[in-house]
C-alpha cells in the first residue's frame, strides 16, 4: 500500500465505508476543509483531502490568489490522482469508485478528474465552482450548489457547465441558493457563510453520495 500523500485522511468508526475525495478552496487545507473530511466519516464514508498547496494557508483573498496563481496544474493535478489512488486502497473495496467533492479552486479540478479518470470517478459535487469544456467522457453524476450572487462565478459560466454536461448525456442536478455568496459554505469566512444555505447544501450533498455510492 501506497504511502499517505499530504492531506488529511478521515476514517468511518466502522472502517468501511465508501471513499469521498475532497479538494479544497484557494485558501488551502485549513480547518474548514478538515471538518468536511471529518463530517463525511461521521456520516460512514472514508474521506480524503490531499494538500495541494502543501503546508500553505491563506485568510484574506490576495494571499489565497497569490497561492492559486502560484500552483503548478500539472502538479496538482498530479497530486489529485496519487490522493484518489491512496483514498481507494485505504477501503479495500473491489469496484475502485469514488466521489469527489470539489469547492470553488477545487470545483474546476473535480470536474476536470471526472474527464481524466472517467473509470474511477462516478459521482462529482461541485460548490461554487465551473470549468469549461467537453464531458463526453465522463461517466459520472453531477450534483452543483451554487450562489444567487457571486461575483467569481458569474450565472453564464454555471449555465454553460449545465448545458455542457446535459450535452454529454450525464445525470446533473445544480441547485441556486437565494442570498448566498461565493463561499457560504465556509463558516471560517463570516462575511460570506450563510448556515441555511449550508445546511440544505449539505444534506443534498449526503443524500446523493448515499444515492450514488
Amino acid at each position: 500500500m501506497n504511502a499517505q500523500p499530504d492531506g488529511y485522511l478521515a476514517i468511518p468508526r466502522t472502517e468501511k465505508g465508501s471513499p469521498v475525495l475532497v479538494l479544497h478552496a484557494w485558501w488551502g487545507l485549513n480547518d474548514t476543509m478538515k471538518s468536511v473530511c471529518t463530517r463525511l466519516a461521521e456520516s460512514g464514508f472514508f474521506a480524503f483531502a490531499p494538500d495541494l498547496y502543501h503546508g500553505k494557508l491563506a485568510d484574506k483573498i490576495a494571499d489565497a490568489k497569490s497561492l492559486s496563481d502560484e500552483l503548478d496544474t500539472h502538479l496538482a493535478k498530479a497530486d489529485i490522482a496519487a490522493a484518489a489512488k491512496f483514498l481507494i486502497e485505504q477501503t479495500g473495496l473491489t469496484n475502485r469508485s469514488l466521489a469527489v467533492i470539489g469547492f470553488s479552486l477545487g470545483a474546476n479540478f473535480a470536474l476536470d478528474l471526472s474527464v481524466a479518470d472517467p473509470d474511477h470517478i462516478r459521482s462529482v459535487i461541485v460548490f461554487y465552482g465551473t470549468r469549461a469544456g467537453d464531458y463526453s467522457n465522463s461517466r459520472a453524476a453531477f450534483l452543483g450548489h451554487f450562489a444567487e450572487t457571486d461575483q467569481f462565478e458569474p450565472q453564464s459560466d454555471v449555465d454553460e457547465l449545465e448545458a455542457a454536461l446535459s450535452r454529454a448525456g450525464r445525470p446533473v442536478n445544480f441547485y441556486r441558493y437565494p442570498g448566498a455568496g461565493h463561499w457560504f459554505f465556509e463558516s471560517d469566512h463570516s462575511q460570506a457563510f450563510n448556515q441555511p444555505a449550508a445546511d440544505l447544501a449539505w444534506d443534498r450533498t449526503l443524500a446523493f453520495l448515499r444515492d450514488s455510492l
